[in-house]
């Protein structure tokens, strides 16, 4: 599926907020979309040496005792970087999620140089009048409530989210418009 008229919807959980000082990613998901549809979904909690602070853990909801006989980041990335290939990647706050991929990527000696878009930014754009720009809160203001079951701030029900935003907001659109990186 390495194909450049792809995107890859991604979310990542940590343990913290900077990974140049230690923090780990704990939970990685993608979906491949393709025409506005998603095709394709990878979804992987990750076992790090790094503990979850308690506070931390309140906000995704993943233990460290979660992650006890999970995949070491040594199995995940490289699954991950042939999963979504050449695919445009989309996260909420991209900055934050690909600061994470990259440094894990880079752990390994991987390269993770895909192009990017941020639909944080792009609702910052696109809907000013919102109170503010989190994933739920947009998701609501465009399709209402956030659908059954979901579960904010777990990286694969966000990276639904995410990739039906990027849709509604214009997607291929939006590229045209500056939120490529």
């Amino acid at each position: 599926m390495k194909n450049h008229h792809l995107q890859a919807a991604i979310d990542v959980e940590t343990t913290g907020l900077f990974p140049g000082y230690g923090d780990r990613v704990v939970e990685v998901a993608a979906v491949l979309v393709d025409e506005g549809q998603i095709v394709s979904e990878f979804s992987s909690l990750i076992r790090v040496t790094k503990a979850i602070p308690r506070h931390v853990s309140m906000i995704h909801g993943i233990t460290n005792d979660m992650l006890a006989d999970q995949p070491l980041p040594e199995e995940v990335y490289p699954a991950l970087g042939d999963f979504i290939g050449t695919a445009l990647l989309v996260a909420h706050n991209a900055r934050f999620d690909l600061a994470f991929l990259r440094h894990e990527f880079g752990r390994l000696g991987l390269s993770l140089n895909s192009r990017s878009a941020c639909t944080l930014e792009l609702a910052r754009r696109r809907l000013p009048e919102l109170t503010d720009h989190r994933l739920e809160t947009v998701y609501q203001h465009l399709f209402g409530a956030v659908p059954e079951g979901t579960r904010c701030h777990r990286a694969l029900d966000d990276a639904r989210l995410t990739a039906r935003v990027w849709g509604e907001l214009g997607g291929g659109k939006a590229m045209k418009s500056g939120a490529l990186r």
